[in-house]
């Protein structure tokens, strides 16, 4: 899936990740991809594996895989 834009000035992307088995690993993965610089939504699925991220402007993928590395999980890439 390709970035699009949901409001004026919104990029939102969707990302594939593996590790997350619960609603405590969706907590943990949004609180640290909120972290970085830009971003005004994060929403972990954990039985997808998707995480959709809104942010204000395109986002670094080094710096999404770092914050995804950090919170202990892996990035698969774009879903």
């Amino acid at each position: 899936m390709t970035a699009q834009t949901d409001l004026p000035g919104s990029v939102t992307a969707v990302y594939k990740v593996t590790g997350m088995s619960c609603g405590h690993c969706e907590g943990s993965l949004s609180a640290e991809l909120s972290e970085l610089p830009g971003v005004t939504s994060v929403k972990a699925v954990a039985a997808s594996g998707e995480v959709t991220v809104v942010s204000e402007a395109p986002l670094d993928e080094a710096a999404v895989r770092a914050a995804v590395d950090e919170a202990g999980y892996e990035l698969v890439g774009r879903a």
